[in-house]
């Protein structure tokens, strides 16, 4: 029997070159429709985690994402993502709005747990819908960071790896502090293994990240504070979209959201946190950095 560890680890060795190859080198046009099969399965597993069973009716809401990214597709095209290579398209930028006005309404929803979450619990509907705002964002924003300034070889994937590179680093520190000194519940009726001691952690973790491409970058010192706020924003909203899918987990009574990750369970347990750091990230980089 393999275990779950090597599991894992062979899971990441194969996926690993995959996703990095895509942001390197899928050209704009390509990289949208990759991202779009990796929402997709997602999509067919938040079905699951909204209490939709059987998989015809997975499948029609899995159906529902698609025609909504092809719209947004067929709306905007790869040359019309950033207006004149510095505005971003409105529809683009006004889902990211949307989303981070979701992010905070999952912040309350994340602290008032288990009150006020009758309305919810209990719909599929309302579930689904909450899948409809974390996923469409997601595309969004990878898309809308992946294009920016096309002119500049990598630039754009160099900003996904950047958000890939905290979110992780975050993750790594998190883990280690909190099983060394973990105390403190973060959200016990959430998420039982998280403390603030690990969140604190992956903080630090990240902030060391963010120094580093700071000083690679020769980032001007007066507006080194700027990425360790907008760092430091995603990190936490990264936490939040970790904790929204436990919670949104445990009241459809299932574990992992799939299975199709060997000793990792499914695609949204690997994506949950950058559901939450991707949108929140571009928003922040088109606002103030853009």
């Amino acid at each position: 029997m393999i275990s779950s560890l090597t599991q894992r680890v062979l899971t990441a060795v194969v996926l690993a070159p995959i996703a990095i190859a895509a942001i390197l080198f899928l050209p704009a046009e390509q990289f949208r429709y990759f991202v779009a099969a990796v929402i997709l399965l997602g999509a067919y597993e938040w079905a699951n985690m909204s209490g939709i069973s059987g998989r015809l009716f997975k499948g029609w809401f899995t159906l529902f994402i698609a025609v909504l990214i092809a719209i947004l597709i067929v709306l905007v095209d790869t040359e019309s993502i950033w207006l004149q290579g510095e505005e971003l398209n409105g529809i683009y930028f006004f889902i990211l709005q949307i989303s981070v006005l979701w992010w905070l309404f999952s912040l309350f929803m994340i602290i008032a747990y288990p009150k006020y979450s009758h309305f919810w619990k209990n719909s599929r509907s309302i579930r689904a819908c909450f899948g409809v705002l974390t996923l469409i964002p997601t595309w969004v924003a990878l898309v809308t960071l992946r294009t920016s300034l096309v002119e500049v070889d990598y630039y754009g994937a160099s900003l996904l790896f950047y958000v890939l590179g905290i979110v992780w680093a975050a993750d790594i520190g998190a883990f280690f502090v909190g099983v060394k000194f973990g105390k403190h519940k973060l959200r016990p009726n959430v998420s039982p293994g998280k403390t603030l001691e690990g969140l604190f952690g992956g903080v630090m973790a990240s902030f060391a990240i963010i120094a580093f491409a700071a000083l690679h970058f020769s980032t001007d010192p007066s507006l080194i504070w700027l990425h360790l706020l907008i760092g430091g924003i995603t990190v936490g909203v990264s936490a939040l979209g970790d904790l929204n899918e436990s919670m949104i987990k445990r009241c459809a009574g299932i574990k992992d959201s799939g299975k199709i990750l060997p000793g990792h369970g499914g695609v949204m347990d690997r994506i949950d946190s950058l559901t939450a750091a991707f949108p929140v990230f571009a928003f922040c980089y088109v606002v103030w950095m853009a």
